[in-house]
């Protein structure tokens, strides 16, 4: 080895050791760019490669998580953290028959090691179940309601309930304050209230078209967030920020209520409640976490079931097939969970006519309503998650223009001032240490009024307290 590329190895594995403490101290993008650097010098090290996988799959980036642990593996195929990484990325995404073939790589090439054993043995049951549920579930074209099985009203409510009660049909304001601070003592509502809530949000639900047009009038103003992951004692305090939602104070909540974060339950029964009580003023989008498939990983499932029971886990499964893909506000701003298509010449009207009544699938209009994600280059490329693609500014431009919907002024943010991305869960999972942030729209100019905010202390429930054990395993 002559003395440059003795001195370029050297440098890569200072670069890396860097990247190792800016990993430890949670900093995970500066970790990517660290380990990146370390490649640039040394291109052949399969550790760079798989801890650059490990960091990518921190920040959810799922399929570049994928694409380096793959790298890792075709350097040396003997490399038992290249199987190890590509499964855990490959488990997040939900792809459990990929997964299980890694780790059982992992396990043949360490089968003494009882860590390996132990995570092929949950992933084996995984896969097992997921085919179980396959079959049971094949052959079945017929759309079942499990909402249509369920009759609220003849559930009794025990006369030692001391929680809020819902007389008669009509959800009440005064209902879902008392029902905010049941939820601050970590108390649950009656089950039939949660069903009286979740039904009559369905039937809304049920009669608006996958996209949503909203109305604000001139001088009026409308506040937008992103996703909130279970995070209620956040929830609560955009709401302390920003006012309770009303007629008067409408909000859109643009998808990934829950998963996550620990308080799912409550921050979707809260969204349901105010959505029932003013139709007008709450309006829901799904995003990638309202599905079967990310509910079951990532903690949703799990939380449903230990504080509602079996039947509300299918409930929901109905409910978020129903909520609509994007809203556009006074004709001017698009929003959408996700982001833009794979193909040019998309039009409103074909996002209005999407048949949305199904789990999001792997490919199409839907799925990158749900999956997409800005990018800085211009075009098209391949998505970090691994689903859908990555869009830069040329293809916001020609969106926005063929529908109509460009303004002359934005925040500047992404794609010259166009596209604007929120997130509004704080601190995301206890460890990102992130701000939170809701944008407030005010008719007729519309222009973004950019509000950031700090997590608030919650009880002492870790975030992804009620997900699968062996996702919990990998994190």
């Amino acid at each position: 080895m002559d003395a440059t590329a003795n001195s370029d190895v050297q440098r890569a594995e200072e670069f890396k050791l860097k990247a190792n403490d800016a990993f430890k101290a949670n900093k995970f993008s500066q970790a990517i760019e660290l380990y990146s650097q370390a490649i640039e010098l040394n291109s052949s090290n399969a550790v760079y490669w798989a801890n650059r996988a490990f960091a990518h799959t921190k920040l959810e980036e799922y399929g570049s998580a994928v694409q380096d642990a793959t790298k890792a593996i075709e350097i040396d195929s003997r490399y038992s953290k290249g199987y190890y990484r590509r499964g855990a990325a490959y488990l997040a995404m939900g792809k459990f028959k990929e997964a299980l073939k890694d780790f059982q790589q992992v396990k043949k090439i360490c089968p003494n090691d009882p860590d390996a054993t132990r995570k092929l043995k949950e992933c084996e049951k995984a896969v097992q179940k997921i085919r179980f549920e396959e079959a049971i579930s094949a052959g079945d074209d017929e759309r079942r309601s499990v909402a249509d099985s369920i009759d609220y009203h003849i559930i009794e409510v025990e006369p030692h309930y001391a929680g809020p009660r819902i007389d008669g049909e009509e959800i009440t304001i005064e209902f879902v304050k008392a029902m905010l601070d049941e939820f601050k003592k970590q108390k649950c509502i009656h089950k039939r209230y949660a069903y009286q809530i979740v039904l009559k949000t369905l039937d809304l639900l049920r009669s608006m078209p996958s996209l949503v047009d909203v109305d604000v009038p001139n001088g009026g103003h409308f506040t937008v967030c992103g996703d909130v992951h279970g995070q209620y004692f956040d929830l609560l305090n955009i709401f302390d920020l920003n006012g309770l939602p009303s007629e008067e104070n409408p909000y859109l909540f643009n998808g990934d209520f829950v998963d996550r974060g620990s308080f799912s339950v409550e921050v979707i029964l809260t969204l349901f409640a105010f959505k029932c009580l003013y139709p007008k003023a709450m309006y829901l989008a799904r995003g990638n976490h309202e599905s079967k498939s990310m509910n079951k990983i990532y903690g949703f499932e799990g939380e449903v079931r230990s504080k509602l029971g079996e039947k509300f886990v299918e409930l929901f499964a109905e409910v978020f097939c129903w909520l609509p893909l994007a809203h556009v506000i006074n004709n001017k701003v698009f929003v959408v969970h996700g982001g833009l298509f794979s193909v040019d010449g998309v039009k409103l009207s074909d996002i209005r006519s999407i048949d949305r009544f199904c789990e999001p699938p792997e490919e199409g209009l839907m799925c990158e309503l749900l999956w997409s994600d800005p990018q800085p280059q211009l075009g098209r490329g391949p998505s970090k998650r691994g689903v859908a693609l990555s869009f830069g500014a040329d293809v916001t431009k020609k969106f926005l223009q063929e529908n109509n919907l460009v303004k002359d002024e934005g925040h500047e943010i992404e794609h010259d001032g166009k596209l604007i991305t929120v997130f509004s869960a704080p601190n995301y999972c206890d460890q990102m240490g992130n701000k939170g942030a809701f944008i407030r729209f005010t008719a007729p100019e519309m222009k973004p009024d950019i509000v950031t905010f700090s997590a608030v202390p919650h009880p002492d429930v870790k975030p992804m307290a009620y997900a699968n054990n062996f996702l919990r395993m990998f994190q």
